[in-house]
Parts: structure tokens; sequence; C-alpha cells
């Protein structure tokens, strides 16, 4: 859900990097995000879907907007689609962890602490702008957009997934709802004890999720933006519905109990039916309706001059 629209740009950002910080060393546990074979394959998946092909060429200089711990990027990197790679994030504890996975897999990456909308980089210095589920963090979205096109080389490409849709937003609250009502009985099948309430004094960033949202969009909205900030060639579409309903159903079950007791055999059934239904919404359901009936956004544009 988006943040108050009272909130100041210096608010989001902050309570953007306390979060993250914050939420760092678990992340990649808590989303299911993988390195190997799925992750990839995942990845690759969106890149498509954002610009309609697999590139033919690698991108030579590529730059991460949000990397997090590196989902999008550190997988593209090992399926052969960047060169070199510059990772961004206005959360240093985010880049850590990114950094840490790219030593173990072996990649290398340079990283850059830095927020979206003053990008410390030369005019024309990418080939790719790119990012996973970030946009909607961004207060200045025009600055942003700006920002991009400015460091692109003319051809460059411009490639976003995972941007929450507003008709997705809405979604996303039912299975919420339904959730908190069955956790009782869930835990109850599972033997699994309520999560124990935090204490102000135990508070360290975690509590801020709600606050780091910024916007939930729709096609036009981002046709309008990108076209203003003189990007051409704009591509969007829709990803993910029935995973999304799912996804938000287990997560807010497995949030409601103590985090070591709920099982690892529910925990690995529940990542399976996710990657099932994620083939059912890209095989059935993404090329037959509207973007904006589903819950995320893909987008991809370029940079002709």
């Amino acid at each position: 859900m988006p943040a108050r629209f009272s909130a100041s740009p210096e608010h989001i950002k902050h309570v953007n990097v306390r979060y993250h910080d914050a939420a760092a060393s678990e992340y990649d546990s808590k989303w299911g995000i993988d390195f190997g074979p799925i992750g990839q394959q995942q990845v690759r998946g969106k890149l498509v879907k954002a610009l309609g092909e697999w590139p033919a060429e690698r991108f030579a200089d590529a730059l991460e907007i949000g990397s997090g711990t590196g989902y999008f990027s550190l997988n593209l990197v090992q399926l052969g689609a960047i060169d070199h790679l510059v990772a961004t994030d206005i959360s240093a504890g985010m880049l850590s962890t990114l950094s840490t996975t790219a030593s173990r897999l072996g990649l290398a990456v340079d990283t850059k602490v830095t927020d979206a909308e003053c990008l410390p980089f030369d005019d024309e210095s990418f080939d790719l702008v790119f990012g996973h589920a970030v946009l909607h963090h961004v207060p200045d979205l025009n600055a942003a957009l700006s920002e991009f096109r400015r460091v692109l080389r003319p051809g460059g490409a411009l490639a976003f997934c995972g941007e929450p849709s507003r008709y997705g937003d809405l979604l996303a609250a039912v299975p919420k709802r339904g959730a908190q009502l069955a956790a009782p009985l869930w835990r109850l099948a599972l033997g699994a004890s309520p999560r124990k309430p935090e204490g102000e004094e135990e508070l360290d960033g975690h509590e801020l999720e709600p606050e780091v949202d910024v916007h939930a969009f729709s096609p036009a909205r981002l046709r309008t933006l990108l076209g203003a900030a003189g990007f051409d060639a704009v591509r969007i579409s829709g990803e993910e519905l029935l995973a999304n309903v799912y996804g938000w159903t287990v997560r807010t079950l497995e949030g409601s109990a103590e985090p070591e007791e709920v099982p690892y055999r529910w925990r690995e059934l529940a990542f399976r039916g996710y990657i099932a239904l994620q083939r059912v919404d890209t095989e059935v359901l993404e090329p037959r309706l509207p973007p904006s009936l589903f819950y995320n956004l893909v987008l991809s544009a370029r940079k002709l001059t």
C-alpha cells in the first residue's frame, strides 16, 4: 500500500534506508530469492517480457537502480546478458549483502550508494538502465526518469519489472484479509505459535515496511511519465495475477507465526506452488488479459537520440 501522500520526500527516503538496511540480512529468505536455475529462469522471463525478446548482444555497461540484494542483476550477469554491472541502492545494507552474494558466485560488480534522482555518473555512460520493484519507492519519478535518460547512451534501453499496478495493489488486500482470518487455524494445523508482538525497545526498522511504498501505477500513467522524460518505443505489459494472490496469502500466514516454528516442508511446498502459478500466469493469463489487471507492471523504453 502506498505511503501517505503527506509524507515528504526526505521522510520517504529516510524510512526506505532504515527499513532496507534492517531487512537486508533476511531479505533473500523472506522473498524466496534464488540465484540458481530457478532464479535465472524467472529473471530471463522478466527481461524478455520487458524488452519483447532476449537481447541479441550483451549490454556492455548496465546500471541497476535499487539493486537490493541483487536478485535481478546478479542473475542477469550469470545469464550473460551484462558485461559490466554497476549496482546502486539507497541502502548500504542491501548493497553489502549483494556484494557478499556476488563474491560467493564469483561475479565482479561495482556498487554505489545513491538515490535515483541524482545519479553520480557521467552523461551517456550506460547501455542499459534497469531495476526490479524499485520505481514505486522513488518520490520524484520525473527527476529519476530524467536522470535515467541522461546516463543512457543513444540507442540504450530502459527496463523495469515488478512495479505494482493500482488494481494489483487493491487486489492484494483480499488475500491478506482472508489469510489473517485463517491464520489461527493454519498455526494450529502446523503446531506454530502466534508471533510475539515487538515492544518499542525492539523496533529496529522492520516496522517501517508499510511506509516504504509511494506509488501504484496504471499503464497510462507510466506511458505519460516515460514520454514526458523523452523516451521512445515504450512497452508496458503485466505479470503475475494468480501467483501474487497466492503469494500474499502465504506471506500473511507465515508472518502470523514465530518464524522458527514454520516447518521447512511447508515453506518448500509453498514455494513450489508459487512457481507453478507463475507458469500459469505467464503461459495462459498474461498473453490474454490487459496489463492493468495484473499485480505487477513491466516496462521498457529506448533513448533513440
